[in-house]
């Protein structure tokens, strides 16, 4: 951390604390007339306005006490984006405990490592997803209690022998009343996220009620989100994946309404969605917004997404030619937007500098982001030396600020940290505006004859093509050159794919010793539990001789 200077002259202000107990007051005194929306079965929706939100809350936090939640112990989730969830976001920090989001499209295995190693304690668990969660409650050594949002049948969960109570039952026999702590440290655990594993075990980073402040802030500001009164926020993104990339408390914070999914994450619900609640908002991985444009060519709803005003996409490289397609096709403007779990996650979003429009808005648009107020960036070479900021020098990104860990829960991982940044894993450029191009993980740059070829460069020019719906390209041995792309494309339905006539296309939109040798047909990219293409995976059917590959000479 930097040196602090000693001073002889304190400031006069009030010491109030920076807590997720704050915005929850907040939200309840001055917006509660704001409301979460929760999407249902067959497009049914139903309603809670923030005054509402704020007192379940109290119940819920009454209820935890009941149960012996009297410290910072650990209360996990297994749920959807749901009013539900919103109340466990709000009630568990401000009461001192700490929210732990468990990430329910994890390996079983995986998910009962992270709850065993955060300790949870109690979990609340949505009941469409009790059979997965009754697979691996029997192994959470310190769970004791098992709280279950909907009527479903808990006897799944009660066979485990441990205590299973209805959620609202819970909520129905607390009090209304509760006394919030208006002195809890602002450094103090509030929420804890687990990166998602894809090399070793999961790693636990934990929120300070400081850093979600701050984070939701920023989420609030101009350059961001420009969250306001006025927005109705939906945050595709789960709740488990880093926050849903701050929208709870950034909307809670602000007074925008919230819109949750639920489990409805198919394009057709989500349209429908937008239409009927008027989202201005919204915020998914690629893969979402992919399925959404395909679904309107097939069948066209004008004016469905009229409402939206700006679109945060992330998770995975956005390919340009998807945000070209939305402001063209729908008026629809996609921001890609740069973190991880480890930054809370937002740390730059592309908005284009002010005056630009067209190709050039769209150029700015793909890019990773610029770096948000809040954060610092910089980018070193393979011995740390920190390079220019040209756009031209490529080296690994290194990040620090208030919302950025500084280390793992139980796990110091000092390869991770360098001279108090956070080494990001990723590799690219930074221009003298702070736009941010990520040329690739450093796990899965392309080293060819000596020379970097970015595969996320390539998969966005070869996602231009009007036949790709997806692809992913991945480094593989070479005899000649050490390492060559394969490129792994999905089709669209009902269109055939010629890989030579893919070459030809990209033959004008990359340079010559880019372009691959080494075509796969595939009918799905491999993804993570949060939506990234997992190319360890195709590079293990590569080696295992599990893809058809067409070699071209």
């Amino acid at each position: 951390m930097p040196n602090i200077r000693e001073t002889n002259v304190r400031s006069s202000m009030q010491d109030f604390p920076l807590s997720i107990g704050a915005i929850l007051r907040f939200g309840e005194q001055v917006y509660g007339d704001s409301e979460v929306v929760t999407l249902g079965e067959g497009g049914a929706r139903r309603r809670r306005s923030y005054g509402e939100a704020a007192a379940r809350a109290a119940r819920l936090a009454n209820g935890l006490r009941g149960l012996g939640v009297d410290g910072d112990q650990r209360v996990a989730t297994f749920m959807w984006n749901n009013a539900e969830h919103l109340e466990a976001y709000l009630a568990v920090p401000s009461m001192g405990a700490v929210l732990h989001t468990l990430n329910i499209r994890l390996f079983p295995e995986q998910v009962v490592y992270i709850a065993n190693h955060a300790e949870d304690s109690v979990v609340i668990v949505d009941d469409s997803l009790i059979p997965v969660f009754a697979k691996v409650l029997p192994e959470m050594t310190t769970v004791h209690t098992v709280l279950v949002n909907g009527d479903g049948d808990r006897s799944a969960l009660e066979a485990s022998g441990k205590q299973v109570l209805s959620y609202e039952d819970v909520l129905a026999s607390s009090s209304v009343s509760f006394d919030w702590p208006e002195d809890v440290d602002e450094h103090s655990a509030a929420a804890m996220c687990y990166t998602s594993g894809t090399t070793g075990n999961p790693k636990g980073v934990v929120y300070s009620h400081r850093s979600c402040w701050l984070h939701s802030i920023a989420i609030c500001a101009g350059n961001s989100n420009n969250l306001s009164a006025d927005d109705r926020a939906l945050p595709i993104v789960p709740m488990f994946h880093a926050n849903a990339w701050g929208l709870p408390y950034a909307a809670f914070m602000s007074g925008a309404d919230l819109l949750m999914p639920d489990r409805f994450l198919q394009a057709d619900p989500v349209i429908g969605f937008i239409e009927a609640e008027q989202a201005t908002v919204s915020a998914a991985v690629p893969t979402i917004w992919n399925d959404v444009l395909h679904t309107l060519r097939a069948n066209p709803r004008p004016g469905a997404l009229s409402s939206l005003r700006a679109v945060l996409c992330g998770g995975s490289a956005v390919p340009r030619a998807l945000i070209e397609a939305f402001d063209k096709e729908f008026g629809v403007t996609i921001f890609q937007g740069w973190g991880m779990t480890e930054t809370s996650p937002v740390a730059a979003i592309a908005k284009p500098p002010a005056g630009t429009s067209g190709d050039v808005a769209w150029d700015y648009q793909a890019k990773a982001g610029r770096v948000q107020f809040g954060v610092e960036a910089r980018i070193v070479d393979d011995e740390g030396n920190v390079m220019q900021r040209d756009g031209k020098e490529v080296g690994e990104i290194e990040v620090r600020g208030p919302w950025i860990t500084a280390s793992y829960y139980k796990d110091d991982d000092p390869a991770k940290f360098h001279d108090g940044w956070l080494r990001t894993g990723d590799v690219g450029a930074i221009d003298p505006q702070g736009y941010i191009t990520i040329s690739d993980r450093s796990k899965d740059v392309i080293k060819s004859g000596g020379e970097w070829i970015s595969s996320v460069e390539l998969e966005g020019e070869i996602m231009a093509h009007p036949a790709v719906l997806e692809a992913a390209v991945v480094g593989v041995p070479d005899d000649k050159w050490q390492e060559r792309p394969l490129a792994c494309i999905v089709p669209k339905p009902g269109e055939a794919v010629d890989p030579a006539a893919i070459r030809d296309f990209l033959a004008d939109r990359v340079v010559k010793w880019w372009l691959p040798e080494r075509w796969a047909l595939i009918e799905a990219v491999p993804k993570t539990s949060v939506g990234k293409f997992d190319k360890k995976v195709l590079r293990k059917q590569y080696a295992d001789g599990e893809l058809d590959v067409t070699t071209l000479g």
